[in-house]
């Protein structure tokens, strides 16, 4: 299942009866496109019409990370939303970690019919993250946290080192999108690695606190690590959120 490749966007116009239901995925945290390509592959056979953008940022040096504001990342998908829209009758949103954290952010300003994520952040376990507006002048970058893939072999291309002053971002990414969980209230799909050495459980404590959808379904992932969509379980993670699309998108709104 290894997407080998540069990090780049991927789009499928779609096929068949599923080409009305769009779907947006996006990548992590100062990961890239490599690590949804076989998931949206997957969609993109299915005949979805598929939008998978390189977010600002990503894909180049974490240097230029460091200097992308987070709300830079988020235009970068709505404006993908928007596109995509435009040539669907309904959109469903999906990420995986901080692509989850902008999936549920959309789905609270925008119409969805449904929103997959995978391993969604918006808590940071590590405590020196508070401080990071300010260590980032004395501490300009820390070690990767990309490729926790417990299948061997993979690689999601991320950056090899993480940008302590986009780890301020991240952090005012989540605050904001927390606060807007109860706005959103399209169906939800959560699937959620039981062992997740990055986004602590908190982030899925504070969705399930607070977000407005009646419908949240979690899915444990036995046998992955953070980046499950290259892990173990992504083939259910691939079936399972077809199943949730082909189900939220009969009929649903635009």
């Amino acid at each position: 299942m290894t997407s080998p490749g540069r990090p780049a966007p991927f789009s499928s116009a779609g096929n068949g009866p599923n080409a009305t239901t769009g779907v947006l995925l996006s990548h992590g945290f100062t990961g890239s496109t490599v690590s949804m390509l076989d998931w949206a592959r997957y969609l993109a056979d299915a005949g979805y019409t598929v939008s998978l953008p390189l977010l600002p940022g990503h894909g180049t040096t974490w240097q230029e990370l460091a200097r992308t504001p987070w709300q830079h990342w988020y235009r970068g998908y709505d404006d993908a939303y928007s596109e995509l829209a435009e040539r669907t009758d309904r959109v469903v949103v999906a990420g995986l970690s901080m692509g989850g954290a902008l999936a549920l952010r959309l789905a609270a300003l925008r119409p969805v019919a449904g929103i997959a994520v995978v391993n969604p952040g918006l808590t940071v376990a590590d405590p020196r993250a508070r401080y990071s507006r300010l260590l980032k002048y004395v501490l300009p970058s820390v070690p990767a946290i990309g490729n926790n893939i417990r299948l061997p072999g993979q690689d999601e291309v991320a950056y090899d080192r993480t940008p302590v002053g986009a780890v301020a971002e991240l952090l005012k990414l989540f605050k904001d999108t927390a606060a807007l969980l109860p706005q959103v209230t399209a169906p939800v799909i959560a699937f959620r690695s039981t062992v997740d050495p990055v986004v602590p459980e908190s982030s899925m404590d504070l969705i399930r606190k607070m977000v407005g959808s009646t419908e949240l379904e979690v899915v444990p992932l036995e046998n992955s690590y953070h980046v499950a969509t290259m892990d173990h379980d992504a083939p259910l993670i691939f079936e399972r959120s077809h199943d949730f699309i082909q189900r939220v998108g009969a009929g649903a709104p635009a």
